[in-house]
């Protein structure tokens, strides 16, 4: 891929990176894979503010650090058109959607002792999403999945993910046989480190604390953040996480109300960690709630502040960049996967199947912006259970 390319599109201002990802962040359900498809169709496809090549390299990086891939892809995507503001801007405008319904959910919890019947929306809702998924899988495939060699890691990647191996070795793996087939077919070179980074942040993730220790604004801050600076993983990893400390060590939750966290995390748009959000209210008010959504994505601005400018030197080099498509050819797998699971949990009758087909016909015949499938499919929900 041409390290160069990044140059032949315009900058923007501030303000369209701002619309554009408070739109998303209204909007994007469905989990990382769909965030990522909904980003992909807007930017990419409909704006054009990136090539799906610098996209996918974007994509990858994400992986390569800690924190919430597709806030991190946000966050790439805002440095990418509007410089270091747009890095801010991207990333607060996708969050804040989120954490503002987030903060509502809790407030009513705590204010009713029951969550917002959400079963409706999701119904209309994750059959449109699908289609969006599918979409970008296409586009993106034929961007990356180029040779012999990258089809059969991302074959590799998706058996790997459906018998259950660990998400951070599929991605390991992958960018390891890439370069060690790249070293095959020509001279040796040296081995890349980069994908070594998540596995020794990873062992940082097994310290934590066993003493009971009494709740206190600052501590729930550094808690979160440090969930955040080295959390690897889906949403399923952080719900180990925060249940291993808040609730068996310290006490702060009940078990109930952790899975009622994650619950809201789930059926809210943006990103999932705005279950922080839901917590830091329960235990800590409104200003439990600021810090803890404050702690855990913070690191994942700082992350991307630091690997961003890294990103087109990997490309640069033919070992480096050898990685890097191994981890964007084992990415599309791991999408390929959530999807399918997707799917079996969204296509429960005719009316679902026949959104989802409505969805894929009007995105690749009249592509339609995926936001407004999004809504249409939100209120064809609401409509039916009404």
């Amino acid at each position: 891929m041409d390290s160069t390319h990044s140059r032949d599109v315009p900058r923007g201002s501030l303000g369209e990176v701002a619309r554009v990802f408070l739109r998303l962040g209204l909007t994007s359900f469905g989990g990382p894979a769909a965030h990522i498809a909904m980003m992909e169709d807007e930017l990419v496809r409909r704006r054009q503010w990136l090539p799906r090549e610098e996209f996918l390299d974007l994509l990858g990086a994400t992986h390569l650090i800690p924190g919430p891939n597709s806030t991190e892809l946000a966050i790439h995507l805002g440095h990418r058109r509007a410089g270091w503001p747009g890095l801010v801007v991207a990333g607060v405008c996708f969050i804040v959607p989120a954490m503002l319904l987030t903060l509502a959910a809790a407030w009513a919890y705590v204010r009713f002792g029951t969550l917002p019947q959400a079963g409706a929306l999701l119904y209309g809702v994750k059959p449109v999403i699908l289609a969006v998924v599918l979409q970008a899988l296409w586009g993106l495939g034929k961007t990356a999945l180029t040779t012999r060699p990258r089809i059969a890691v991302a074959i590799g990647a998706a058996v790997a993910s459906a018998l259950g191996v660990n998400e951070l070795l599929i991605l390991a793996v992958a960018g390891g046989a890439l370069a060690a087939w790249l070293r095959l077919r020509s001279a040796p070179a040296p081995t890349s480190p980069l994908v070594l980074v998540p596995f020794a942040l990873q062992g940082a993730a097994a310290v934590t604390a066993t003493a009971s220790v009494p709740f206190s604004l600052g501590g729930l801050f550094l808690f979160f953040l440090k969930v955040g600076s080295v959390l690897f993983g889906s949403g399923y990893v952080l719900l180990a996480f925060l249940r291993a400390d808040l609730v068996e060590h310290w006490g702060w939750l009940t078990e109930a109300q952790l899975l009622d966290a994650v619950a809201v995390g789930q059926f809210t748009p943006g990103p999932v960690f705005t279950t922080a959000t839901f917590i830091g209210y329960l235990v800590g008010g409104t200003s439990g709630a600021g810090l803890a959504t404050l702690g855990i994505f913070l690191p994942a601005f700082v992350f991307v502040a630091l690997s961003g400018p890294l990103i087109p030197r990997l490309r640069q080099s033919r070992t480096a960049g050898a990685v890097l498509d191994g981890v964007n050819a084992a990415s599309l797998a791991l999408m390929a996967v959530v999807t399918w699971q997707l799917g079996r949990a969204a296509l429960v009758d005719g009316w679902t199947m026949a959104l989802a087909v409505l969805g894929a016909v009007l995105l690749l015949r009249w592509r339609v912006n995926s936001a407004w499938l999004v809504l249409g499919g939100a209120a064809v929900g609401l409509l039916r259970a009404w």
